[in-house]
């Protein structure tokens, strides 16, 4: 059922007709059910999701002219949860490396990681003594577009090489069937990390790419440069400056909220702006 969008002044985090018509199909179906029926716009829910995490606001902060906080939150924790969110990206993915000029799925990907000071909301945390940061950390596993695969949240304090099976296990083989090849950094050089892949996912070939000898401060490395460049896109939302999240999950599904208003902002342009034009992955 389709419900007629309240007139409002728009915010720039909004959904065009054409950006919401990409998502519209991805949306669960309302379940039949003797009880009163919706009344919601899922359209607004996903305005008000994506001005959140563009913003940084609050939840109880909304603006009065978008749904209430509890609904919001509701379907935001109730698609994180059934998995919807997920299934966005996959599907948004495809249509992206298919405008592209790419093949449907990836045969080479990328994983990094990122760490992020957490607030006094309280959750799961820890210090990372490489980055001097108390809070967590982003694990992600991109394309060779810098499209998001998977997303894991932990405490700072874990090992990248430790996070990166809970990283793996979520893009099935079947998903990807073309990928090959995966470039890491040297944090990624862990003979119990080669022994998982060889067991769990013995098809795909982890490639360390090290810094030059000598080097010092940041170096653009051939290949893994395009999973920083997803780090940078991600950061525009100021959701992000820090980890504001009770919830690992939650911090993993504002992470693919910041994919979907990325994918669906390449696939359908703003009319006043230019179409993105993707680097090559040397």
């Amino acid at each position: 059922m389709r419900f007629p969008t309240p007139p409002r002044k728009s915010y720039p985090s909004d959904l065009t007709d054409e950006q919401y018509a990409l998502l519209d199909p991805l949306v669960p179906a309302e379940q039949p059910s003797l009880g009163r029926p919706r009344e919601v716009d899922y359209r607004e829910v996903i305005n008000a999701i994506l001005y959140l995490n563009r913003s940084g606001c609050q939840w109880d902060m909304l603006p009065h002219d978008l749904p209430p906080k509890s609904t919001v939150y509701d379907y935001f924790t109730k698609w994180r949860d059934d998995g919807t969110w997920q299934r966005m990206i996959d599907a948004l993915r495809v249509q992206v490396r298919v405008a592209a000029g790419r093949e449907p799925t990836p045969s080479a990907a990328s994983v990094d990681s990122q760490s992020a000071k957490t607030t006094a909301t309280g959750g799961e945390r820890g210090y990372d003594g490489g980055k001097k940061v108390t809070g967590r950390k982003r694990h992600v596993f991109v394309d060779t577009l810098g499209l998001l695969l998977a997303v894991a949240v932990t405490a700072a304090s874990v090992d990248d090489a430790a996070a990166v099976p809970s990283l793996f296990l979520q893009a099935k083989p079947e998903s990807v069937p073309r990928l090959k090849k995966v470039w890491a950094d040297a944090k990624y050089h862990n003979h119990e990390l080669k022994r998982w892949m060889k067991q769990e996912r013995p098809a795909w070939d982890l490639e360390v790419v090290s810094r030059p000898r000598g080097a010092k401060g940041f170096v653009l490395l051939p290949k893994r440069w395009v999973v920083e460049r997803t780090f940078s896109w991600h950061d525009r939302c100021r959701r992000h400056s820090k980890d504001y999240e009770r919830r690992t999950d939650s911090s993993e599904a504002m992470i693919k909220v910041s994919a979907i208003g990325l994918m669906v902002r390449r696939l359908a342009p703003a009319k006043h702006l230019s179409p993105f034009n993707y680097a090559h992955a040397a």
